[in-house]
C-alpha cells in the first residue's frame, strides 16, 4: 500500500527557519494582522482546549505561554507539521501538548474531554464537515464550545458554495510534484445548518472583511455550543 503523500509538507518552512518565537497575538481573520482574537474562544482557565489542523502550532502555543489553560492539545495529520510544532514549542510541555492524528479519528477517541475547540483556516476547512462537526460536537463537553474561521468566498472572489460541495485546490507533494487537496468553502447559511443538525446549539456568525493585499479575503468566524 502506497501511503498518501504529505501536501503540507512546504508550509510554513520558510518562516519556521526565520521565526520561532511564541506569536504575542492571536487573530482569526484571512490576513492574519486584525479583528476579533482570543476574547472569542472564551474563558480559558483551567479549560482543556483542542486547536484542529494546528500546523506548527502557533495558536496554541499563543493560548498555551498567554493565557492560563490547562491544557491545549495542538492536532495536525501531517508529520511535517508535527515535526515543525515540535521543534519549534515542545518546550511548552506538558501544557501544551502536540499530537500526530487525523482529527475525525482522535475527536471520536475523546468523547467528552473538550471544553473549547477551534480551528484557524484548518481542519474545518480540509475536512468534510459532515464528519468532523458530529464529532467535534462529540467531543465536547457540555456548555463547550467550538470556534472557527473559514473562508467567506474563494481567493478567486467567487462565491462560496450553497451545498456541501468541495473544491480541488492547488498543493505540492513532498517532492515537487503538483497534486490537489479538497477544500470547503461553504456559505454561512450552509455551516449554520450542518453544525445545527451536528447537535451544536447557539450558533453565530460574523464576517470579518479583508483588506486590500493580494488575495486578501474576508473571513467568516462561526461560534457553536454544546447543550448544557
Amino acid at each position: 500500500m502506497t501511503a498518501t503523500a504529505d501536501l503540507w509538507y512546504h508550509y510554513g518552512r520558510t518562516r519556521h527557519a526565520a521565526d520561532r518565537a511564541v506569536p504575542d497575538a492571536f487573530f482569526w481573520n484571512w490576513g492574519q494582522d486584525s479583528g476579533p482574537g482570543t476574547e472569542v474562544l472564551g474563558g480559558l482557565d483551567d479549560r482543556v482546549v483542542g486547536d484542529l489542523g494546528a500546523g506548527a502550532a502557533r495558536h496554541a502555543a499563543h493560548l498555551t505561554a498567554r493565557r492560563r489553560p490547562a491544557r491545549v492539545d495542538a492536532i495536525d495529520a501531517s508529520p511535517a507539521q508535527h515535526a515543525m510544532a515540535t521543534d519549534l514549542y515542545s518546550h511548552l510541555a506538558p501544557r501544551l501538548h502536540i499530537v500526530c492524528a487525523d482529527v475525525v479519528h482522535h475527536l471520536r477517541a475523546t468523547v467528552g474531554t473538550y471544553d473549547v475547540l477551534y480551528s484557524v483556516f484548518g481542519a474545518v476547512d480540509f475536512t468534510d464537515p459532515r464528519e468532523l462537526l458530529p464529532a467535534a460536537a462529540a467531543a465536547l463537553r457540555p456548555g463547550g464550545r467550538l470556534v472557527f474561521s473559514t473562508l467567506a468566498h474563494y481567493l478567486t472572489g467567487a462565491p462560496a458554495q450553497p451545498d456541501v460541495q468541495p473544491a480541488d485546490i492547488h498543493a505540492r507533494a513532498p517532492d515537487g510534484e503538483p497534486a490537489t487537496m479538497r477544500r470547503w468553502v461553504l456559505q454561512e447559511h450552509v455551516w449554520t445548518k450542518l453544525l445545527d443538525q451536528a447537535g451544536l446549539t447557539h450558533i453565530t456568525t460574523e464576517t470579518v472583511p479583508g483588506n486590500d493585499a493580494p488575495r486578501a479575503a474576508d473571513t467568516l468566524l462561526v461560534i457553536a455550543h454544546h447543550p448544557s
